[in-house]
């Protein structure tokens, strides 16, 4: 799948198919959801959001992955409701699963993608800086964005019908 991704496109998507995504990804931990809920246009509508804190090394003025594995997804529960209906988030990426009213805001619009857990060195392969904002958060709550190459394996774990693997 290419990002950004429609309604249509997400919609598509069943519980338990596998996908891999190209394109641009954000990662948004709880800090960076915080600011996202403030700075709403600060990733455009129809974006992957992926709960990760990357680890990276800066060379030569340019960032390069070392590890790029999900985060517990869970932490930012309280959040993903809002950032849903506020940033038009059509996918988000992590592990662990979400909660009730999350799932409910996800409903005819966004997915669920699981990551694999202990593959963050795998991932980062996969995965190029196009840049970084908010580094006074900290590296890992920074809002980083990703030039995904076939992104994955990522498990459709709940779908836009709400049906969950969990």
């Amino acid at each position: 799948m290419k990002t950004p991704l429609s309604e249509n496109d997400v919609r598509k998507l069943r519980a338990g198919e596998i996908v891999f995504l190209s394109g641009t990804l954000f990662t948004a931990r709880d800090q960076a959801t915080r600011r996202l809920l403030e700075k709403s246009n600060a990733i455009p509508k129809n974006a992957a959001v992926y709960h990760c804190g990357p680890l990276a090394k800066k060379k030569n003025k340019k960032w390069k992955l070392v590890s790029a594995g999900p985060t517990t997804s869970a932490r930012m529960n309280a959040l993903l409701p809002s950032l849903i209906k506020k940033c038009g988030v059509r996918a988000i990426i992590g592990k662990g699963g979400v909660d009730a009213k999350t799932k409910a805001a996800m409903r005819g619009k966004c997915v669920y993608l699981a990551a694999v857990g202990g593959v963050g060195a795998l991932y980062a392969k996969q995965l190029r800086v196009r840049s970084v904002r908010w580094l006074e958060l900290g590296e890992p709550e920074a809002l980083w964005e990703l030039d995904a190459r076939s992104f994955g394996p990522l498990i459709v774990a709940i779908d836009a019908r709400g049906k969950s693997l969990y």
